[in-house]
């Protein structure tokens, strides 16, 4: 079994990073959603407080976000706590000196950091690339990240289909599936622990489905 990596991706990552910078260009076009609004960021601030939690703990100051979309996360927004403080962004929220935003899908942040960082957060990411390119993508994440990393994952299909017309979410695994290899590959980084927020779907009471998010907090390898 040939065994991919980030200079020998597999020919599907290939063909869907085709496909993703296309979409950041010309947005979603099945789905009648502009470029603007494709891949813009918005999965990331419902996991804001976790992480801050996390970043508070810990004390870091330098972020990734590794599959960052086109980054409007970090825009100006009001962030109003339950004890009814108020930031001007995500920056401030957390309270970090610096966010970088990588993305190999749009062009203005497609360019792979060369150092480190205290933390990384990957917020709907991983179930948009290949199965057979995932555990190098894990390696990738966790080997940037110093303290800790977030990792956000969904486990049902998305609403938005690639221009080939398959479905975006093309890896569908169960947390347990996600936690095995996360779990596996923190053993190998001393002093870095993760923390795994699962989009799962569960029956509600009308009878249809409703998204649940879990958190997992893993291992850690002191």
């Amino acid at each position: 079994m040939t065994e991919f990596s980030r200079d020998n991706p597999s020919p599907r990552y290939q063909e869907l990073l085709g496909y993703y910078r296309e979409m950041h260009e010309h947005g979603a076009v099945a789905q009648n959603i502009p470029a603007a609004e494709t891949f813009d960021g918005r999965s990331l601030p419902k996991h804001a407080s976790n992480i801050q939690s996390i970043i508070n703990i810990l004390g870091s100051k330098t972020i990734l976000d590794y599959g960052s979309g086109k980054g409007r996360q970090y825009s100006a927004m009001t962030i109003e706590t339950p004890e009814g403080q108020k930031y001007p962004d995500i920056q401030s929220f957390w309270d970090v000196d610096s966010i970088t935003c990588y993305d190999p899908g749009h062009e203005p942040f497609s360019k792979l950091p060369d150092e480190k960082f205290e933390g990384v957060v990957s917020t709907d990411v991983l179930e948009h690339c290949p199965k057979e390119d995932i555990p190098w993508l894990i390696d990738e994440i966790f080997d940037f990240a110093t303290e800790f990393a977030y990792i956000n994952v969904a486990c049902y299909p998305a609403s938005k289909t690639l221009p080939n017309g398959e479905n975006a979410h093309c890896t569908l695994e169960q947390p347990e599936w996600w936690i095995e290899l996360f779990d596996r590959k923190v053993r190998t980084c001393p002093g870095v622990r993760y923390y795994a927020a699962f989009d799962v779907p569960r029956p509600n009471n009308t009878g249809g489905q409703e998204i649940v998010t879990t958190l997992h907090r893993g291992k850690w390898n002191s």
